[in-house]
């Protein structure tokens, strides 16, 4: 079945990995740490690669260089290949398993963290790595293999990726009371777009919210955490989702009820690849936990 793929030298693991380092950093010389023989070496197992395939697995990208798309097909292949390996010596070593979750910078801080920094985690056998990371990087690393699970804003997703819901969430106008004292005046300064507003550009763009680009936005941040930050100066206005809750007393803030805000539903969703889940059988249960522990603590914890 595979004698023809032995037939000639040019393939082996060492050939295939420099190709994955090269494609992670977009650079010999950043896959290498800069080291000149390292690089000389990368730079020969990459062609050699090239030979054997008799295709073009690289090219210039300004400075440096990326991987053509027969190299991003090989790179896939060759990572999910290491990786089941990897996975099969850990197994045999009886090592301890290791999960990198990818999300909001607020959905991190609000229920991933909670959950996975119990006593009941920290003290068992799996490890994880938490990154901030947007819907789009989320959606392609979990096909590249090198994100394992990540939760997205997004209601569908490119297959064969699969999702599951954890829960629904809805966004609330706040005000200072120190720029309204009343709701109402509030209200009318908002649809007259004269109210100073601190926005989440990066997660409001992520949930499809695009309704506030002719407001005052006098403060852009990345993410709701920002926003709430600067709510707490009660200079500026926020919008945030409900489960953020204000850390002080209700008379400092007032919640304005605005129906273009108040009216629309957004949901988190564990996403995955199921291929992963086919290397690894630890995917498949730390999957499962994820899946109940993050729903469980998105109905605790919102509102």
């Amino acid at each position: 079945m595979f004698s023809k793929l032995f037939a000639e030298s040019g393939l082996s693991l060492d050939r295939l990995k420099a190709l994955l380092a090269v494609g992670a950093t977009g650079s010999i010389v950043k896959a290498t740490g800069g080291n000149p023989v390292k690089q000389s070496q990368y730079s020969r197992q990459i062609k050699e690669l090239e030979d054997f395939f008799r295709i073009k697995l690289v090219e210039r990208h300004g400075k440096g260089i990326r991987l053509t798309s027969n190299g991003k097909e090989l790179a896939r292949i060759s990572r999910f290949f290491l990786l089941g390996l990897s996975n099969f010596q850990r197994g045999c070593l009886m090592e301890e398993q290791s999960f990198c979750v990818g999300a909001s910078a607020t959905f991190i801080h609000r229920f991933l963290l909670p959950v996975i920094s119990s006593a009941e985690v920290v003290q068992g056998d799996t490890r994880y790595r938490v990154e901030v990371v947007g819907d789009d990087e989320i959606e392609r690393r979990l096909h590249d293999l090198t994100l394992d699970f990540g939760v997205t804003t997004r209601s569908t997703i490119s297959r064969p990726l699969q999702l599951k819901e954890l829960g629904k969430w809805q966004l609330k106008l706040w005000v200072p009371s120190t720029l309204h004292k009343t709701e109402r005046n509030a209200a009318v300064a908002f649809k007259e777009r004269r109210l100073p507003l601190a926005i989440a550009a990066k997660e409001l763009d992520a949930s499809g919210v695009d309704i506030f680009g002719d407001h005052d936005c006098r403060l852009v941040c990345d993410n709701f955490l920002q926003a709430l930050d600067a709510l707490k100066e009660q200079q500026a206005a926020a919008v945030l989702p409900e489960y953020l809750n204000l850390p002080v007393g209700p008379k400092s803030f007032l919640r304005v009820r605005m129906t273009a805000i108040d009216s629309r539903v957004f949901y988190f969703r564990l996403a995955w690849n199921p291929r992963l889940l086919r290397l690894n059988p630890h995917a498949a249960r730390r999957k499962d936990f994820l899946s109940q522990a993050l729903s469980e603590q998105m109905t605790a914890r919102s509102g």
